[in-house]
């Protein structure tokens, strides 16, 4: 038995020596991450300019909202 107590205590020290090399693996992806103009995570963060005036959205609401009554008003004939 004492054999597999051994076993079992090299497989845990091997397991923490190879979470640290995922570790400093991580790190050096992330330093290189950034290097590459940032991390992908704060370019999803970054809010993007409106393509459209609030005048122009209001209109394409409104565009909407007469399709909907549109469609509505027809399944109401039915």
């Amino acid at each position: 038995m004492s054999s597999i107590n051994q076993v079992v205590q090299q497989l845990q020290i091997q397991r923490r020596r190879t979470e640290q090399e995922l570790e400093k693996l991580n790190l050096a992806l992330k330093a290189l991450s950034f290097l590459d103009g940032g991390s992908t995570a704060a370019k999803l963060v970054t809010r993007r300019k409106p393509k459209f005036s609030a005048a122009a959205r209001e209109r394409i609401a409104a565009a909407q909202r007469a399709r909907w009554a549109k469609i509505k008003a027809a399944q109401k004939r039915k």
